[in-house]
């Protein structure tokens, strides 16, 4: 896979994985919470570690790709704060859609 390909394919990723919190009320979109034999809803906060811990998966499967090229470069913090912001910045759609939508 050539660089730009998986360049492409990381953002992608990247995308899907920051909307999956809040298109769902299954936590990774796997297991389900239930409260009192319900189906509950999930508080944000589960939302936001949810979000978290994808966003380094996806940044552990964007380092394997670039291993997979080469070699890989070693990055500061400023990397990680750039990246975090852009990953934010990709989860505003699913945002949108779970908490300013209105619904019917």
């Amino acid at each position: 896979m050539n660089a730009s390909l998986s360049s492409w394919f990381v953002i992608l990723l990247a995308l899907l994985a920051a909307n999956l919190p809040f298109i769902n009320e299954r936590v990774f979109a796997l297991v389900p919470l239930k409260s009192g034999g319900q189906a509950a809803s999930k508080p944000v906060w589960v939302r936001l570690l949810e979000l978290f811990a994808l966003y380094a998966l996806v940044g552990l499967f964007a380092h394997v790709l670039e291993a997979n090229i080469g070699n890989t470069f070693s990055q500061g913090w400023e990397f990680y704060a750039v990246t975090g912001c852009m990953f934010l910045v990709l989860a505003y759609p699913g945002y949108v859609l779970r908490y300013l939508k209105k619904h019917r």
